[in-house]
């Protein structure tokens, strides 16, 4: 088989698959908005938004397809990924963000929006703009046992 043929059978797995947790890969890195908010999140993980009006839309599949790849990147991030793809279900993130159309959003643990993409976007993308911000950076650090230098320990 050849990539075409894969990322097409991919795809139209994806698509047949309902968008509950329970089925969702990632070990409850995806997860469906349901009735959370972005503050359930709050200073806990990373919620990566993708938006779409209907499950079918190419830019959603090819979004979850690129996330689906590098869910170890994203987890070792603290991302959890939040699907929404019925405007009518007016879910309080979908309420929160008011997306037209597919968006995809990265919000910070500290609630504040790092970017909206009108289209999708690479995981090394979305963790570059991760590994930008001072909390990942303090993060990195701590897990590392990184000290600071001998002139800033007070």
């Amino acid at each position: 088989m050849n990539r075409r043929t894969v990322l097409a059978l991919t795809g139209a797995a994806f698509l047949a698959t309902p968008l509950g947790a329970a089925e969702q890969p990632g070990n409850g890195i995806i997860r469906p908005a349901g009735d959370a908010t972005l503050g359930d999140f709050l200073w806990i993980a990373r919620p990566l938004v993708v938006l779409a009006d209907n499950p079918a839309d190419p830019r959603y599949v090819q979004q979850m397809q690129l996330i689906t790849q590098r869910l170890d990147a994203l987890a070792e991030r603290d991302v959890v990924v939040i699907t929404d793809t019925d405007p009518g279900a007016r879910s309080p993130i979908r309420l929160a963000l008011r997306p037209r159309g597919f968006m995809l959003t990265l919000v910070a643990k500290d609630g504040t929006i790092l970017f909206r993409k009108p289209a999708p976007w690479d995981v090394r993308e979305i963790s570059r703009s991760i590994d930008k911000q001072p909390l990942r950076q303090q993060e990195v650090r701590d897990q590392h046992g990184v000290l600071p230098p001998l002139d800033q320990v007070r």
